[in-house]
């Protein structure tokens, strides 16, 4: 008998998105379940049918394919999840599933429906990331349900073989020369279905629910820094293991001084007279502290000063960075009349000495303008 087409199977039409597929699919396929129809003979063929056209119209590639072509583009092993394996005799699946399995989660992790990891992004200031802290954080995710504590039966109903996987876990399906294995949908990859689903869940074992986490930030931690929080993920899948939470840690701009690995820099403007004239002047530290900073007469713009150990802590260890303070000479601005007039006289007494950057440079210039006029 000719197949129908898989979009009559589902009774949607021809442009339905994701959503409306996975609607369509989740009322249809709990229509038909052999479980809640043990004697309708055909609920079973309906049910695989059901199974088969999602599984096509689901994935992107696969629709595309069947848009254009129709049955005849899986007419060498079609896109449903039968049992065959083609000239391989598995080996193909076995292979795959062994080489991509732990990238995948694992082989163990999918048939037994381990709840998802889940991933915070979290920001915090360079002072925490200083001094390390607890911080307390609200993250959404599924829990375990109260009502039937996990196991998602009613009334402490336990689970049956599924029907679609006969309790592998993995529905296998042949393309031309390739045989996929993937996880059977009707079950989540456990093998086993709930024929009194608990109502509060829906069968899953687990409920959304916002749970508050406390989390140590370590002191010394950088932009980037990753934190696992074993079994803080998503609840597992009737009553299987959770996933874990992973905390990423975004370390905010800081007002005053930039990290530079366990390093920190400060940039300080300095006056004119007191780089010209040599002083000391009073710089912060990350703890919050000051340090005192004798400035040498004649200082430039961009000279730069260490102060070791007084830079970011460094993770898991005593030890800590430096800090450097870069000096700027700031241009004095809003002179008054007598100001000027002391520069004024300043510049009229100098000499090629006061300034020997700028006398050299502009020797240079000239040397270069007399060459080119040769």
């Amino acid at each position: 008998m000719a197949k129908r087409d898989f979009y009559e199977v589902l009774g949607v039409a021809r442009d339905a998105d994701d959503a409306a597929l996975k609607s369509a699919y989740r009322r249809l396929a709990m229509k038909y379940h052999p479980d809640r129809n043990p004697d309708d003979p055909t609920a079973e063929q309906n049910f695989k049918e059901v199974n088969e056209a999602y599984d096509v119209l689901k994935d992107g590639q696969k629709r595309a394919a069947y848009d254009r072509f129709g049955h005849d583009a899986f007419e060498n092993g079609g896109g449903g999840g039968g049992p065959g394996f083609g000239g391989f005799g598995g080996g193909f699946a076995d292979i795959f599933d062994e080489v991509f399995g732990e990238f995948m989660g694992g082989r163990g992790q999918r048939q037994s429906g381990r709840g998802s990891d889940l991933r915070f992004n979290m920001a915090i200031s360079l002072e925490d990331a200083f001094n390390g802290r607890q911080r307390e954080v609200d993250i959404p995710s599924s829990v375990v349900c109260e009502e039937c504590d996990g196991s998602g039966g009613a009334r402490g109903a336990g689970p049956t073989t599924c029907h679609s996987c006969q309790g592998h876990g993995k529905i296998r399906a042949q393309q031309g020369f390739f045989t996929i294995e993937r996880t059977c949908p009707t079950c989540a990859g456990t093998g086993q279905i709930i024929s009194d689903p608990c109502r509060a869940c829906g069968g899953t074992g687990r409920k959304e629910r916002t749970k508050t986490l406390s989390v140590t930030i370590p002191a010394g931690v950088e932009d980037g820094t990753r934190i696992r929080l074993a079994g803080e993920g998503e609840a597992g899948l009737r009553g299987a293991p959770a996933g874990d939470l992973y905390i990423f840690l975004e370390i905010e701009e800081h007002p005053i001084f930039h990290r530079e690995g366990p390093d920190l820099l400060c940039q300080v403007p300095v006056s004119m007279t007191t780089a010209a004239l040599g002083g000391q002047i009073e710089v912060p530290t990350i703890e919050g502290g000051r340090a005192r900073l004798t400035i040498d007469a004649g200082a430039q713009s961009g000279k730069r000063f260490r102060l070791r150990q007084k830079g970011m802590s460094v993770l898991r260890s005593a030890a800590r960075g430096d800090l450097y303070i870069e000096i700027a000479v700031e241009t004095p601005v809003n002179l008054t009349a007598r100001q000027r007039e002391l520069l004024a006289a300043f510049d009229e007494e100098g000499g090629a000495g006061t300034h020997p950057k700028t006398n050299g440079f502009f020797n240079r210039v000239k040397e270069f303008w007399d060459d080119l006029g040769e």
